[in-house]
C-alpha cells in the first residue's frame, strides 16, 4: 500500500455557494487583495509556498477555470476526519485578474 500524495501547481477551489460543500471548500464570494482566507481539500495535498500561485475554480474531475488570482500559501496541514486525509491552510490573495482579459498569467510556476 502506497502513500497518495498530490502535488498542486495551483489552489482549485468550487464556486461559491456550491450546494454540498462547505465554505472553505469554496471561492470567497469577492476577492480582495492582500486579504487572507482559507481552504479545505480533500486528500494529502501539496502547495508551493515560496512565491505566487494560480487560484482558478473547479467544477472536478481537472475541469479548472482560467486563473481568477494569483496567491501565495501562507499554511497547509494534513489531518484525518472520518478515514480520510483532508488538507486545510491559508492563502493571501496577492492580485485579481479580470476573467474577460485574454492574457496569460502564469507559464507553470512562473509568473508572466
Amino acid at each position: 500500500m502506497g502513500i497518495v500524495v498530490e502535488y498542486c501547481p495551483d489552489l482549485a477551489l468550487r464556486k461559491f455557494g456550491t450546494e454540498g460543500r462547505g465554505i472553505n471548500e469554496c471561492l470567497p464570494e469577492k476577492l480582495e487583495v492582500g486579504k487572507r482566507y482559507g481552504f479545505l481539500k480533500l486528500g494529502q495535498k501539496h502547495y508551493w509556498f515560496f512565491g505566487e500561485i494560480p487560484l482558478r475554480e473547479t467544477k472536478g474531475g481537472g475541469v479548472l477555470s482560467k486563473t481568477l488570482a494569483s496567491v501565495k500559501i501562507i499554511e497547509a496541514m494534513h489531518f484525518l476526519k472520518d478515514g480520510d486525509v483532508w488538507t486545510k491552510g491559508g492563502f493571501e490573495v496577492v492580485e485579481v485578474y479580470d476573467l474577460n482579459d485574454r492574457l496569460v498569467h502564469f507559464d507553470g510556476l512562473e509568473k508572466i
